[in-house]
C-alpha cells in the first residue's frame, strides 16, 4: 500500500486543487478577460508537465519546449510504472482534460458507466463529452475546457432556451446549447470561434452566426478528438481493482 500511495502522490500532486478564482489568484497572474470569463493557463500547463504531455493540444504548451516534469528533479530519469501506476496515470489524464474533474464526481461517472450497457469504456467518454462544459468547449464557443466551466458557471450558456450555469449539467441527445444574446458578440468567443487549432466533431451540429451547437448523438471513444491518446478502459480497470 505505501508503494501505491507514493505512486498517487507523485501523480496526483497539483491536480486536486479548485478552480476558484479568488482576487489574490488574480494577482499572481490569472487573468480576467471581457464578460468575465477566466482563463487559468498557468494551471493547465503543470497539467501538461506533471502529465509529461501536451493534452490539450494547445501551441504554447511548455510540453512542446521541454518534455519533462516541473521542479528541481524533474529530469531525472523515471523508472517503468507498475501497472498501478499506469491506470492512476490514465485517470488523471482523463481528468484533467475534462477541466480537472474532482475525484468524488469523476467515481461517479465510472459507476454510471459501467451500469450503463456496452463497452464502459466507450460509456464514461460518453457521459463525460455530454457535460455541458465540454458541449461549450467542443463547440469552439471558448478556448479552453477551463474557460468553458466559468462560461456556463457565469451564465452565458443556455439549453433549449432555458439558462443553465451547471458545467457538469448533462445534455441530452437533439439538446440545442446557444450562447445568450448578449454574449454572442463577447471578443473572447468571436476570438475562440476563429481559432484554427481544432475543429469541431461530427457529433455536433454547430452555427456560429447563431451561436448555436446542437447535440446529435453519443460518441465513441475513438470519435473524440483528443490531441494525445486516451485509455479510458485503463480507468475502468483502475477503479475496478
Amino acid at each position: 500500500m505505501s508503494g501505491k500511495r507514493e505512486i498517487e502522490g507523485a501523480l496526483g500532486q497539483g491536480l486536486n486543487g479548485s478552480f476558484v478564482f479568488s482576487s489574490h489568484a488574480r494577482e499572481r497572474g490569472h487573468k480576467r478577460t471581457e464578460n468575465t470569463v477566466t482563463k487559468r493557463s498557468e494551471a493547465k500547463y503543470k497539467l501538461d508537465r506533471r502529465l509529461g504531455q501536451n493534452i490539450w493540444g494547445r501551441p504554447k504548451s511548455p510540453v512542446n519546449r521541454r518534455e519533462y516534469g516541473p521542479g528541481q528533479h524533474g529530469q531525472r530519469r523515471k523508472g517503468k510504472l507498475s501497472d498501478y501506476g499506469t491506470q492512476l496515470k490514465a485517470k488523471q489524464k482523463l481528468k484533467g482534460y475534462y477541466g480537472n474533474i474532482s475525484e468524488k464526481q469523476f467515481r461517479k461517472y465510472y459507476a454510471e458507466a459501467i451500469r450503463m450497457k456496452g463497452d464502459s469504456g466507450d460509456n464514461l467518454i460518453g457521459l463525460l463529452e455530454r457535460r455541458l462544459d465540454a458541449v461549450v468547449y467542443r463547440a469552439k464557443f471558448v478556448q479552453t475546457v477551463f474557460a468553458a466551466r466559468q462560461f456556463v458557471n457565469h451564465g452565458h450558456i443556455r439549453v433549449n432556451g432555458r439558462r443553465v450555469n451547471i458545467p457538469s449539467y448533462l445534455v441530452k441527445v437533439g439538446d440545442v446549447v446557444e450562447v445568450k444574446d448578449t454574449s454572442k458578440q463577447a471578443v473572447t468567443v468571436l476570438e475562440s470561434i476563429a481559432l484554427a487549432e481544432r475543429d469541431v466533431p461530427e457529433y455536433y451540429e454547430v452555427d456560429h452566426t447563431k451561436m448555436t451547437a446542437k447535440y446529435m448523438r453519443v460518441p465513441h471513444a475513438t470519435e473524440v478528438p483528443y490531441p494525445v491518446q486516451m485509455e479510458p478502459n485503463l480507468v475502468i480497470e483502475f477503479y475496478s481493482r
